[in-house]
């Protein structure tokens, strides 16, 4: 017999409901005080980090090296997510806006695999979110290592708009820091009941910290997006092809590794969803004159929900029937 549902228990249950929630509640301030909704940016970093910090308290190091062993997995998954992926990207950078703000903040996010709130829906779409959790760490490190030299093929003449001080610094606040106090936390948890104690706390925030994160992020660019929405509309077609594409691509790579449902289907949400959260800090950090750029990654934040929400049905739905 099972006890009664926690908080933690309701709000996880609720989880989907409770992001759309934090959007439109961002979306509302942004649009009805958007002086007092730009000021949010400041925030989206320390959020993004404290999540971070909770999503990786749950990637054990014996997970993660049991994560690196599953070769199929892990070679579908940097198949679609680095070599496949930005082919689709140069394919379909032609059909962006000319403007180079805008180009540059599409590339950075449809370049970047997502790290956080693609467990979720994963695992909601019956699919392996735990594994992907475990490869979170060598996602975000790859894309760390490779999107510059991405981005500097794709525009040309990335090396004078890319500084690598903004990547190098999300890397440290964004990835070491969270991952090292996380497993500190791991190695306090398993010697003392305080330890554990405090690691069962922190993970009770999961939701919030991401209902936080939604919420700063988008009200924060909301007001840039609605001065400049006529401009940022053509990106919008873009994102919605790339999402069709990679689901299709991702699809085909599962199949043709001969991956388990689960893992398949791990494998093209992680192809579909973007790293827009964690980008975001890196399109504000950019040069005076490209401010436009974290419009354009929150504008495809937007467009990428709606889809994680219909992915969802789709694949439960296609679950049932088996």
């Amino acid at each position: 017999m099972t006890g009664p549902a926690t908080v933690t228990d309701r709000l996880e249950r609720h989880q989907v409901a409770l992001y759309l929630l934090a959007i439109g509640s961002g979306l509302v301030l942004g649009l009805a005080a958007p002086a007092a909704a730009e000021s949010l940016d400041v925030a989206v970093t320390p959020f993004l980090a404290a999540l971070l910090y909770v999503t990786f308290l749950q990637v054990r190091a014996a997970d993660l090296a049991a994560a690196l062993r599953d070769r199929g997995f892990l070679g579908a998954v940097l198949l679609v997510n680095f070599v496949l992926g930005p082919l689709v990207v140069a394919a379909l950078s032609p059909l962006l806006p000319a403007d180079d703000a805008i180009r540059l903040g599409a590339l950075l996010v449809l370049l970047c695999p997502c790290v956080d709130y693609v467990v979720v829906f994963t695992g909601l779409a019956g699919g392996g979110g735990q594994r992907l959790l475990a490869a979170t760490p060598l996602l975000l490190l790859v894309q760390m290592l490779l999107v510059p030299v991405y981005l500097t093929v794709l525009l040309g003449d990335g090396r004078e708009v890319i500084d690598p001080e903004p990547f190098l610094w999300a890397f440290l606040v964004l990835i070491v820091v969270p991952l090292a106090v996380a497993w500190l936390t791991q190695f306090w948890a398993a010697r003392s009941a305080a330890g554990r104690r405090a690691s069962a706390a922190a993970s009770t925030t999961m939701v919030p910290l991401m209902m936080a994160v939604l919420f700063t992020a988008v009200g924060s660019q909301v007001p840039r997006i609605d001065s400049r929405f006529d401009d940022l509309a053509g990106v919008i077609g873009v994102y919605v092809a790339f999402i069709v594409v990679m689901g299709a691509v991702g699809l085909l790579v599962a199949r043709g590794f001969r991956l388990p449902t689960e893992s398949g289907t791990a494998v093209v949400f992680s192809g579909v969803t973007r790293n827009s959260l964690v980008v975001l800090p890196l399109a504000l950090a950019l040069p005076v004159g490209a401010e436009l750029a974290a419009a354009t990654v929150i504008t495809q934040t937007l467009v990428e929900l709606v889809a994680m929400v219909t992915m969802v049905w789709a694949f439960t739905r296609a679950a049932r029937r088996r």
